[in-house]
């Protein structure tokens, strides 16, 4: 499979096309480490040299500075040349006491408290916060965000839940019927729970974040089988599930945001020894494999510098060869029904 960046695949039933690989935006917010406004401007600058034009981002990021820095330097690129996407269930707030506040658990990020809201008044407000701090008038597309027990108890995932199906599903319909966005989609982090929103919500679009990698194919006949049964498109967060299947196994590797444990340590390990023996990078199998399922439209790696992003640019069009895959499988390291790149 050799692929480039001028490859663009349709979102679900929309007329909104993505190229099928975008930048993510969440290390501009100061995931893991701060990062001076120069080297983010220089890595913004290098995606936009490489031929990247999708960029996602949302208000949790950074507690608003993703959408700052992004806004900031594409306020200035041809607003026909690009799509982002960022998202809404999260209106950010002074806090209550400024001076004792933590912006927690980014690194460093802007002084905002964060207020979920899922109501038609939560997303309206949430989107026109998204627009200023963007400095810009439309957005392609909005995902509801973090409606999971990731980030809530059963009860308020039930709370927010009625909010969204009794007033802000309204909002988000109204906003696609207006032209004010393109497409509407929602978040999913935690297996299983998909399945529940795309019964209950319409969307056009899911982002799976970590269910879906090359680590871990734990939705592929559930959740991803869903949304090609119902025509909507998949965009893969987190690819590299947030570290570890591009900086490898070893001390410091991260895992679903965390420190990446002894039996997910030992995994890798044993998909870093199939890649040495088929001279294949981890990075870049770990970018191409979600690409070859029917239900994916895109996946949108992070990066904290200009190297990364030229990196998974180039990753794209670099061949693997047939018998990796099938060693994977052979292994019991990949899911022996999990479509696979072909060469």
């Amino acid at each position: 499979m050799s692929l480039t960046l001028s490859d663009r695949r349709r979102v679900g039933r929309t007329a909104l096309e993505l190229p099928v690989l975008g930048f993510g935006a969440a290390h501009l917010g100061e995931l893991y480490q701060k990062l001076d406004e120069a080297q983010s401007q220089a890595t913004l600058e290098a995606a936009w040299d490489a031929g990247v034009r999708f960029y996602d981002t949302a208000p949790w990021y950074g507690r608003g500075l993703s959408e700052h820095r992004l806004g900031g330097f594409l306020r200035t690129r041809p607003r026909a040349e690009f799509c982002v996407n960022t998202k809404v269930g999260r209106i950010l707030a002074r806090p209550v006491d400024p001076a004792s506040f933590s912006t927690e658990p980014w690194a460093g990020g802007l002084p905002f408290e964060v207020v979920f809201d899922y109501s038609y008044d939560g997303i309206m407000r949430a989107y026109e916060q998204v627009l200023q701090r963007l400095a810009l008038n439309r957005v392609d597309s909005l995902v509801i965000h973090d409606l999971d027990t990731l980030f809530h108890t059963p009860e308020l995932v039930e709370f927010h839940t009625r909010q969204l199906l009794e007033s802000g599903t309204k909002a988000l319909a109204e906003l696609k019927t207006n032209g004010d966005i393109r497409a509407v989609g929602v978040g999913n982090n935690i297996p299983g729970e998909l399945s529940r929103k795309l019964g209950e919500i319409d969307v056009d679009f899911a982002i799976i974040a970590m269910p879906y990698t090359l680590l871990d194919q734990s939705v592929l006949h559930t959740d991803m089988q869903q949304c090609l049964d119902r025509q909507v498109g998949v965009i893969i967060g987190a690819p590299f599930a947030s570290g570890i299947l591009v900086t490898g196994s070893g001390a410091g590797a991260k895992y679903a945001y965390g420190k990446a444990a002894p039996q997910v340590q030992d995994k890798v390990r044993a998909i870093e020894a199939v890649c040495q023996a088929h001279d294949v990078s981890l990075p870049v199998a770990a970018l191409q494999f979600p690409l070859a399922h029917p239900a994916v439209v895109s996946v949108i790696p992070g990066a904290a510098a200009p190297g990364e992003v030229t990196q998974n640019v180039a990753a794209l069009a670099i061949a693997i060869p047939p018998q990796f895959w099938s060693d994977l499988k052979a292994g019991g390291l990949l899911d022996p029904d999990a479509p696979v790149p072909e060469r």
